[in-house]
């Protein structure tokens, strides 16, 4: 007798592959659109999140590097002894100007005296505004920039002219230079308003005059109280180290050096470290998505047992009809992925426009996105 060739199952290529991993989701296009939803909801959530985390991350470093991490600022603290507010020497930015690796030195001292609009205004109305006087140096030192008019100079500093932070002129209702405030019992003209300046909160809440009329005009004592220094990025360290001896070599105890711009490196990290706590309740929110996939391929492989027991009575093995139904399930979910990452990115866009933020999207974020799925 001739013997009986055993015969093979034919092999499926990719193309036929993705024909029959497509053909039930071209079948149930609402089912595969709620489907996909809760993956991409998912997929959404955890782009948006670690997107906008990292929009704002990336604005405040780049605030970092326009106003540098090399200024430290030098204030006057308390005697250990007396318990009472001690006086930098008037010699002190002078003398902290000749320390090794120091570019440049801004000084400002407070001045007693109120600042209101008129002289109709009660003296104890100050809106918290703080006189003080400054040297020329003070602007560059602080990389601040004029939001309109001018800074003060040798001229306008030994006459009653005045430059108000942006938060002073504020609340005094200051709009244009030219206009006038009442200090010390006579009107000072405003010669600009500055910008705001997230390293010196203290400036913009301020009102500034010019170091000699401060002296002549309103009794100023002449002794710093603040003392701004810009220094070489590798020498940070080591000036900070010596601006307290010798801002005031006899009381060095009584001097505290605090360096403004790490109140905007622990903001700029703790970015990070929040988003990772919302990023865990995107990944539950994909969870949930994935249970959504599954739940239908169960269902889907239920009703379609009449077609999977023709495939097999046609030739089909069981992995050909478990490979059909993992592509449509990979399908599924890929869909639901790509959505997701376009619908995060554009969330991501729209909260950066909207805050004047640069727009990020880490790559690792839409990758690791779309690879979850």
């Amino acid at each position: 007798m001739r013997a009986s060739r055993r015969l093979t199952p034919a092999r499926l290529g990719p193309r036929d592959v993705l024909h029959v991993g497509s053909a039930g989701l071209r079948s149930r296009p609402m089912r595969v659109f709620l489907s996909a939803l809760g993956i991409a909801i998912g997929i959404a959530t955890m782009i948006a999140v670690v997107g906008v985390s990292s929009s704002s991350q990336a604005e405040l470093l780049r605030e970092l590097d326009k106003l540098g991490t090399n200024m430290l600022v030098a204030t006057p603290g308390q005697s250990m002894f007396s318990g009472q507010d001690t006086k930098l020497p008037k010699e002190a930015p002078g003398m902290v100007s000749r320390i090794g690796g120091v570019q440049s030195v801004g000084t400002t001292g407070d001045v007693a005296q109120s600042v209101r609009r008129s002289e109709n205004i009660p003296k104890e109305e100050t809106g918290g505004i703080g006189l003080k006087a400054a040297k020329d140096d003070l602007l560059g030192v602080l990389r601040a920039r004029m939001q309109k008019g001018a800074w003060l100079n040798g001229a306008t500093g030994r006459y009653p002219s005045v430059v108000l932070g942006n938060v002073s002129a504020e609340r005094l209702g200051i709009t244009e230079p030219g206009q006038q405030v009442f200090i010390g019992g006579r009107y000072f003209t405003v010669v600009g308003i500055m910008d705001p300046i997230p390293l010196a909160p203290e400036i913009e809440r301020a009102a500034l005059i010019g170091w000699e009329a401060a002296e002549q005009l309103l009794g100023f004592d002449g002794h710093p109280t603040a003392i701004y220094e810009r220094s070489a990025d590798d020498r940070v360290g080591a000036v900070r180290e010596l601006i307290a001896p010798t801002a005031n070599p006899q009381s060095p105890s009584t001097v505290s050096v605090s360096d403004p711009s790490a109140a905007l490196q622990a903001k700029a990290a703790t970015e990070g470290a929040f988003s990772t706590l919302l990023l865990g309740l995107g990944g539950i929110a994909l969870l949930v998505g994935g249970v959504g996939v599954a739940n239908t391929m169960i269902i889907s492989v239920l009703e379609r047992r009449h077609e999977i027991g023709l495939r097999r009575s046609l030739g089909a093995t069981r992995g050909q009809v478990r490979i059909q139904f993992v592509t449509e399930s990979l399908l599924l979910s890929g869909l639901g992925g790509l959505a997701g990452i376009a619908l995060g990115a554009a969330a991501t866009a729209a909260y950066a426009h909207a805050g004047g933020l640069p727009w990020v999207v880490p790559l690792w974020a839409v990758t690791g996105g779309f690879a979850s799925t």
